[in-house]
């Protein structure tokens, strides 16, 4: 028989084995962690914060996030995606809620540059890195943040004016004048001059050599970035200069209502050139079917691989890595597309060029 006492004994031990065991598992896991955070360092595991300014309506914006989703993916790492709808006050919430879930590293696409100040203090105080993509920071803010990640504008542009230039001359002959007009967003916003102007440089490039052509460049026009308004201003300048010969459309969401524009004022067809600028599907599949027809360059700022450059400098941003981001910016590599190649870069399934065609 076992007595009272020893029971008591047996009771303790017994206890003291299952505290040890308890113990021994609070340790393994322990160690999980230390695992889990070693997998982090290539993105295994890594929790992201994506604060996105908008999604809705935009194909560019959805196709940037669905790039950096499929990188993600494919490093075993996570997104937790919030978009502000074009709201800066809910964008600055939603970095707070992205804080609060205790991401790892925070991807933003800023509404307003230096609206989302507050968000970048928060980031700053919990010492969690971030990375932009698409649009950046104001100066002032631009130090407490990692990376920003984005498509060189200028150089992007310049693609384009080299393309539209070569063929003006093949269309044109390299004497006379050649009247040029730009169709951009808003007055004064910045993208429409940096992708003109290095559109200008390009084209400059190439007519340098030719002494005998003119280039006149018309007073910018605006579209809102969107087909409905840009018809308008392109089909009233097109009406004014019967003698435009080039079209610089800064985004080729607005192509369908220049087209119509061109077409309303009697010009749509050999006589005039377009180039684009996005590298959207519907440009390229035009080139395709219409090698010969107005449109002759898309230059591609392919928002899907601005996606996963953003997704990789997360994980170097999470690493602390000074040397994967040097300057503070990295800039995909772009194309451009003509008619000569847009069969390679064709892919119907796709609404926006990528870099590997």
């Amino acid at each position: 028989m076992i007595s009272n006492r020893s029971r008591t004994i047996l009771k303790v031990a017994a206890v003291a084995a299952a505290s040890a065991l308890l113990f021994t598992g609070c340790a393994r896991g322990g160690t999980d962690g230390a695992a889990s955070a070693a997998d982090k360092k290539t993105g295994k595991g890594l929790v992201i914060g994506w604060s996105q300014r908008g999604i809705s309506g935009s194909d560019w914006w959805k196709t940037l996030v669905e790039g950096g989703q499929a990188e993600a993916k494919k490093l075993g790492a996570t997104i937790q995606l919030l978009d502000a709808n074009g709201d800066t006050v809910r964008q600055n919430s939603d970095v707070q809620t992205l804080i609060t879930k205790n991401v790892d590293v925070v991807i933003m696409n800023p509404n307003d540059p230096i609206g989302v100040g507050p968000s970048v203090s928060a980031l700053q105080d919990a010492k969690i890195p971030l990375v932009t993509v698409n649009s950046s920071l104001d100066k002032s803010l631009v130090k407490n943040m990692y990376c920003y990640v984005a498509e060189d504008q200028g150089y992007t542009g310049s693609l384009a004016g080299v393309a539209a230039a070569k063929k003006a001359l093949e269309r044109f002959g390299d004497s006379g004048e050649i009247k040029i007009v730009g169709i951009g967003g808003f007055p004064g916003d910045v993208l429409s001059d940096l992708r003109f102007n290095g559109f200008m440089k390009g084209w400059d490039s190439v007519m340098k050599d030719h002494a005998g052509v003119t280039t006149k460049k018309l007073d910018m026009k605006y579209g809102a970035w969107k087909p409905d308004q840009a018809l308008a201003p392109i089909r009233d300048v097109a009406t004014a200069n019967p003698d435009l010969k080039v079209v610089v459309s800064l985004s080729d969401v607005m192509e369908a209502g220049i087209e119509q524009g061109l077409q309303q004022a009697g010009i749509w067809g050999k006589g005039v050139i377009v180039a684009g600028y996005d590298g959207g599907m519907n440009a390229v599949k035009e080139m395709v079917q219409n090698p010969d027809g107005p449109l002759q360059a898309t230059a591609s700022n392919q928002p899907w691989d601005q996606g996963v450059a953003a997704v990789k400098m997360a994980v170097a941003a999470y690493n602390h890595d000074s040397k994967a981001c040097p300057g503070g910016e990295t800039f995909i590599k772009t194309t451009v597309v003509t008619p000569a190649n847009a069969k390679d870069y064709y892919k119907p399934a796709d609404t926006y060029v990528r870099a590997n065609g």
